[in-house]
């Protein structure tokens, strides 16, 4: 059994306990109760994605060979069995050779791919690295290029492929995983399998007793489809890479900067012009697209109960970009796009389709094909500036972007004049420093996306300029919660005096992303005297993160921010137990090693950060920054 010895996260666990006892909504009734009036949505719903992306055993969805087969790849070798009641197995050999049988307690998804949800422990479902192609009819490995074994953080029993804390709630309605993080027991919780009506609409019980009994006013739903930004924030939920504040399902009309925290266009996500890089799903991209600022939303594309686009092909397109236009949109060019004068591919080819050129597709899970949400003209002459993959040459392999910028500047000779975002972005990963005054115009660009200005923003903290920091001050108050969260970490490198009154101020702001980010930034900041307001304030704002770090106690990336907040407040045993922790759950993680050394170095003494040194190089054979330290500490690797 799991023990947090430090106060810090004992007190943590308290809250993520009484946040798991509230967090399951109250109301809900079930997709069918909604079924016998709303007939023409349920129909399209009944079998799509959303229903379909959990079900159970014994429903009868499991699509792989379970005939006895066996498959063996990457060191996990498995046999695909059934019980007589009918219940899929897996026999399990890891590289290692321990073998283990599990029953198949949950069926993702149905097409490209199904995976599959084996039960570990009593309450910890796992999801498992081999599935079924569903196409090619066969089982493959999801990560071929993987070979881990077991105790690894990756490997399939690891944390980070915890069904009941990765991908569950995003998978069910109305979910509450039920972490208790002082046993590291699960007893999870939901009032349906699968993406229902209420996962969207919100509990439904106060409309259908409306509708049952004919009288007085509808109660209606938490969330209004009928207006663009309410419903794409609901999709966002689920439809982006992003960090959590609640333990489970936000209740449905939670504003997305209430409920978590975006991922911004950083390296190993996206590319530095802001393409797809990582599994990032949809959100982060359509941010960034001119459609998303002319007002366009998830449904103008999407019927989001049948989980399908509206119209196949580039008619989808075309409700919109047409000689005929849409008057919703009126600032939209009147032209045939569908000519070669525009595509210059001969018509009816791949390289004619809208999508080709203005949505590009990468493989995730291996055959699992995404399209980029930014609707972004192709840029080939940005390629040596910014390090991107283009559309162009991304089907014609045998051509350079060279070649392909030539071959625009030809037909579009203004393209290559519109300047881009990304190549801004690309100087300050290369260095920030020398990039710290583009940056921070970057940020301070109204017609910018969001996203951008924000990551701008969060690469100028690398720079540790004041005065680019001075001029991000007025982003404080910028319309956007992204970019005003971003803006505090931006002013790192300005004293308490110049800072203190304008994040006091932030605070208080609406949303819990910024309010947070104010929380954090003023931890340890050197003022004498604090307003009394200030302080209710900061102790509440606090008070918030604290409960969103509760609700992630189960990551060991909580831990490692929990470490780094214990140091901030010089309370360097909660730091170790809080590091600790992170070892514990993932023992790769190199950085929460060193930290656990260098505290037992400082408090303790050299042995004691040898004995943890030699800990972390038995699970880290041969790394070099562990060997590094472990001479450092005067020990021998």
């Amino acid at each position: 059994m799991r023990r947090l010895a430090s106060p810090i996260l004992v007190l943590l666990a308290a809250l993520a306990l009484s946040a798991g006892a509230d967090a399951q909504e109250a109301g809900y009734v079930g997709s069918q109760s909604c079924a016998g009036c709303h007939r023409a949505e349920a129909e399209a719903w009944t079998g799509s994605h959303h229903d379909l992306a959990w079900t159970l055993p014994e429903e009868g969805r499991a699509l792989g060979d379970f005939s006895g087969v066996e498959h063996d790849e990457n060191g996990l070798a498995a046999r695909f069995t059934t019980d007589p009641d009918g219940t899929p197995r897996i026999a399990v050999t890891e590289a290692d050779g321990v073998r283990a049988a599990y029953r198949v307690r949950g069926v993702i998804g149905i097409a490209p791919l199904q995976q599959y949800v084996l039960e570990t422990e009593p309450g910890r479902l796992q999801s498992f690295d081999l599935a079924w192609d569903a196409e090619r009819g066969a089982w493959y490995h999801l990560y071929p290029d993987q070979d881990l074994p077991p105790g690894d953080g990756l490997h399939w029993t690891g944390p980070y492929k915890t069904w009941n804390s990765r991908c569950a709630e995003c998978h069910a309605t109305g979910y509450d995983k039920g972490y208790d993080p002082r046993s590291g027991r699960y007893a999870s919780s939901q009032a349906e399998i699968g993406v229902g009506c209420e996962a969207c609409h919100g509990p439904g019980r106060g409309h259908v007793d409306w509708a049952q009994g004919g009288q007085g006013t509808d109660p209606g739903f938490a969330v209004d489809v009928s207006q663009t930004g309410a419903a794409m924030e609901q999709c966002a939920g689920c439809h982006s890479r992003r960090e959590a504040f609640l333990p489970g399902n936000p209740p449905p009309g939670t504003p997305y900067a209430d409920a978590y925290s975006l991922a911004l266009l950083r390296p190993g996500l996206y590319h530095a012009d802001g393409q797809i890089l990582d599994e990032v799903y949809v959100y982060g991209s359509f941010l960034q697209s001119k459609m998303h600022r002319k007002g366009v939303g998830c449904m103008d594309c999407h019927d989001p109960h049948a989980a399908q686009v509206k119209i196949e092909g580039d008619a989808l397109c075309a409700q919109c970009h047409s000689p005929a236009g849409n008057p919703e949109f009126p600032s939209l060019p009147l032209v045939d796009f569908a000519s070669a004068e525009h595509h210059f591919h001969p018509q009816d080819s791949d390289g004619a389709r809208c999508v080709s050129c203005h949505m590009v597709s990468r493989d995730y899970m291996g055959i699992d094909g995404r399209r980029d949400h930014s609707f972004r003209i192709p840029r080939p002459d940005l390629a040596a500036l910014t390090g991107a993959p283009d559309a162009c040459t991304g089907c014609h392999a045998d051509r350079d972007p060279a070649w392909a910028a030539a071959e625009i500047a030809a037909r579009h000779p203004d393209a290559a004049a519109r300047p881009h975002f990304g190549t801004t972005l690309a100087r300050g990963r290369a260095n920030a420093a020398a990039s710290a005054g583009e940056l921070a115009a970057l940020a301070l660009d109204p017609e910018q996306p969001g996203i951008a200005r924000a990551t701008a923003l969060w690469l100028m903290e690398g720079a540790q300029d004041p005065e680019a920091a001075r001029r991000a001050l007025p982003l404080l108050s910028d319309p956007d919660p992204l970019v005003r969260a971003a803006a505090v970490g931006a002013l790192r490198p300005l004293s308490a005096q110049e800072s203190f009154a304008q994040l006091a101020v932030l605070l208080r702001d609406p949303a819990r992303l910024v309010r947070q980010a104010a929380a954090r930034a003023m931890l340890g900041a050197p003022v004498a005297y604090m307003p009394e307001r200030t302080s209710t304030d900061l102790r509440a704002a606090l008070g918030e993160w604290q409960g969103a770090m509760a609700a992630r106690l189960d990551f060991p990336e909580t831990h490692l921010q929990l470490g780094g907040f214990a140091l901030t407040t010089r309370r360097f045993p909660a730091a170790a137990a809080a590091f600790a922790e992170a070892t514990e759950l993932d023992p790769q993680l190199i950085d929460a090693w060193h930290m656990r050394a260098r505290i037992a170095a400082a408090t303790e003494g050299a042995e004691a950060a040898q004995a943890i040194l030699a800990d972390a190089l038995a699970a880290n054979p041969g790394d070099p920054t562990l060997e590094d330290l472990m001479r450092q500490a005067g020990g021998r690797p």
